[in-house]
């Protein structure tokens, strides 16, 4: 039985470094095409990344309460959060872009508004994903730090290769729309890969 449970962990932990490298990439590609509306300044930059980090951090704690309410169905709204991520990916660059020409004169405080509903949703999702995940697998283990401590190492190794991945491959091959597409078939095969593995825990009982 502890094997399974070990198996399972493994085979999620993977999924999660691929999580984390989607999360990047759509952050450097999302940049990209907000700075091509709103420029490249230090406001923009700070405005955008502003933006990223108040939407993981309330995330989080939507995640942790939801997770905490529903703690045996923590793997299943860690599936939602990742296909809910790839769906909004899809219409992503299309959405800014629009928004990005809609209000590229208006005053920055309203650029700064603008900025941080666009990114609203999918950091939120983001956010949510770790202490989603978190709940499910300390309730394996029995130990809190040690769960934690795993999910946020590989999450944070595929967040770093998601950037190298960007940096100095995916954006010399493909087009930013074309990156967010692949990034968003990498949530996709997350959550659905997620649900094939709760069907097979619950086989294995």
């Amino acid at each position: 039985m502890q094997q399974t449970e070990n198996a399972l962990i493994a085979a999620l932990s993977v999924l999660f470094l691929l999580s984390g490298a989607c999360a990047l990439v759509y952050q450097v590609a999302w940049q990209r095409i907000l700075f091509a509306s709103f420029g490249a300044d230090l406001e923009s930059i700070t405005i955008i990344v502003s933006a990223f980090m108040l939407g993981l951090g309330v995330g989080a704690l939507a995640g942790g309460a939801l997770a905490d309410r529903w703690p045996k169905h923590a793997l299943a709204l860690f599936a939602l959060a990742e296909g809910g991520i790839g769906l909004f990916a899809l219409g992503s660059p299309a959405l800014f872009r629009w928004v990005g020409e809609a209000t590229v004169t208006a005053s920055l405080p309203v650029i700064a508004a603008v900025n941080f509903a666009l990114v609203l949703v999918p950091t939120l999702l983001m956010g949510a994903s770790l202490p989603i995940l978190v709940t499910d697998v300390s309730r394996r283990w029995r130990n809190i730090g040690r769960s934690t401590g795993q999910l946020y190492a590989v999450n944070t190794l595929g967040a770093a290769l998601g950037a190298l991945l960007a940096g100095f491959l995916l954006f010399y091959w493909l087009t930013l729309d074309e990156a967010i597409r692949l990034a968003a078939l990498g949530n996709f095969i997350v959550a659905l890969a997620t649900l094939a593995l709760v069907k097979a825990a619950e086989g294995a009982r």
